[in-house]
């Protein structure tokens, strides 16, 4: 097999290619699967609308790399506030509750790499199987759009769908906090 082969054709990714989808005020465009990649990463681009805030929550088996590329951004990791402009880096390890959010009155675009572009677990009936198959946790993101297509779902939607790839949307009191300090309000 040739390597062209390999990457699905795919060298090179224009700046306009990538399915994109909205949740919201938060939009996210799929660039590079887990597929491509043998599952070592993915990486999508996320434009936050201007104040909005995105649900905390904790990955188990995935860690995110945000680059900024265009305006600025406010996360939360674990007990650390701080903020990031164009060319800056967040880490945001797996285990550690985290959040992001645009403090501005513009659209603030970054780059994130989802790694490993991971595993989703699906329960067969009556959860007594449980069986592992290959699909990143950027596949979330396109689950997650589907919901927002009728308008802002249910968080319990949300946070069953999140917990399928295996994170966990909580700290309800950051949210409380952080909308108030910065005002800003929750994506949906």
């Amino acid at each position: 097999m040739d390597r062209t082969q390999k990457h699905h054709g795919r060298l090179a990714i224009p700046a306009k290619e990538g399915k994109l989808v909205s949740m919201g005020g938060f939009g996210v465009k799929f660039k590079i699967s887990g597929d491509e990649t043998n599952r070592a990463f993915s990486i999508v681009e996320h434009a936050v609308q201007p104040r909005t805030l995105v649900p905390p929550h904790l990955h188990h088996d995935t860690d995110e790399y945000s680059y900024v590329v265009e305006g600025q951004f406010g996360a939360r990791i674990g007990d650390e506030i701080l903020l990031a402009g164009p060319g800056d880096y967040i880490l945001k390890p797996r285990g550690i509750p985290h959040t992001f959010w645009n403090p501005t009155d513009k659209v603030a675009r970054l780059v994130e790499i989802i790694s490993p572009a991971g595993f989703e677990k699906f329960f067969a009936v009556a959860r007594l199987v449980e069986i592992i198959s290959p699909a990143g946790f950027e596949k979330f993101f396109a689950e997650a759009g589907e919901l927002f297509t009728q308008g802002p779902p249910e968080v319990e939607r949300v946070g069953a769908l999140a917990a399928k790839y295996n994170t966990t949307l909580g700290w309800n009191e950051w949210v409380s906090e952080l909308t108030k300090k910065y005002k800003l309000k929750l994506f949906g």
